[in-house]
């Protein structure tokens, strides 16, 4: 089992490149919660470069990063940058990881859980790529949990379905009503204006060799985490 579930690359504009990651448990804890040389560590061995990490509160607030490392620890469930080796990282162990690209170069991070999906955080973060001049925006859904594995109340998930559509609605593997977060991602990105969306077919919860943390099956407190960043060529 490797230590990376999504290693890729994309061409821009202007001579630059645009690398996205999603990790697997094989490179170890990246939660936020335990700072260290053994996080620096396993942060250096996935991007050797400062990392803009976000105390996630699941909501809509996106941050703007101006340099590598800025706004490191904010309070905040997406960020954004047009900068040159600026990582941008959310940590994931069944919330939805999405990257989103432009060939022009602005890049975003988006952790999105239900309460900021329901908040927009997905809508706002696309709009704020767009507006430092992102024209066509790429996305990348990295693993989360699924419907089958995602039972869920009936009164949260009327709140989420009035937000974002009927797409969120799902059931489990044994007909429970559940919330079908990985549809309800790409459909939001659809509305905004996302045309190119790629998902994982993975699932946190019950991946059939266990690459992922999940705090909804067992309990993790561990993450996973999902960077994108922009280097020259």
């Amino acid at each position: 089992m490797g230590p990376l579930a999504l290693d890729r690359a994309f061409e821009q504009r202007g001579g630059r490149v645009a690398h996205v990651r999603s990790t697997t448990i094989a490179a170890g804890d990246l939660s936020v919660r335990r700072p260290g040389p053994d996080l620096d560590a396993r942060r250096r061995a996935v991007a050797d470069a400062p990392w803009t990490w976000l105390h996630q509160v699941h909501g809509p607030r996106v941050v703007t990063v101006a340099a590598p490392g800025d706004r490191a620890g904010a309070a905040a469930d997406a960020a954004v940058t047009s900068v040159t080796g600026a990582v941008l990282a959310v940590h994931t162990a069944d919330c939805a990881p999405i990257v989103l690209v432009s060939d022009e170069g602005p890049v975003g991070a988006v952790h999105a859980g239900w309460r900021g999906l329901a908040a927009g955080v997905v809508e706002a973060t696309v709009a704020t790529l767009r507006a430092g001049g992102a024209g066509d925006v790429r996305a990348l859904v990295g693993p989360c949990i699924h419907p089958s594995c995602y039972e869920f109340g009936k009164d949260a998930l009327d709140e989420v379905v009035a937000a974002v559509g009927e797409e969120a609605r799902g059931t489990t593997a044994d007909d429970r009503p559940a919330l079908d977060l990985p549809a309800a991602v790409v459909a939001t990105l659809r509305r905004a204006g996302v045309d190119e969306v790629e998902a994982s077919p993975a699932c946190t919860a019950c991946d059939a060799d266990s690459r992922f943390f999940s705090h909804r099956a067992r309990g993790d407190a561990g993450r996973q985490a999902t960077l994108v960043w922009v280097e020259a060529r």
